[in-house]
């Protein structure tokens, strides 16, 4: 499912496809969660990839708002 996402395809996203991608992520983590609780886990390996899509899917998210408001918010330059 997580494949290893790079910056500049998810910077290529919308807020709504960015948000989307973090749920199956939680759902993902949650899953591997579970399965590494009931000692059912296929690799470790997998939990450290999926931990650090979601930071990355989070960084560039907060980064769009932040750009977003920055340029809502920037003084109108005098003439």
């Amino acid at each position: 499912m997580a494949e290893a996402y790079k910056p500049a395809d998810l910077r290529a996203k919308t807020a709504d496809e960015l948000q989307a991608l973090l749920l199956e992520l939680k759902r993902e983590q949650f899953n591997l969660r579970f399965q590494s609780a009931t000692g059912q886990t296929e690799g470790q390996s997998r939990v450290r990839v999926v931990r650090r899509a979601i930071a990355r899917v989070k960084t560039l998210a907060a980064q769009a708002v932040a750009k977003n408001t920055a340029g809502a918010t920037a003084p109108a330059a005098k003439s």
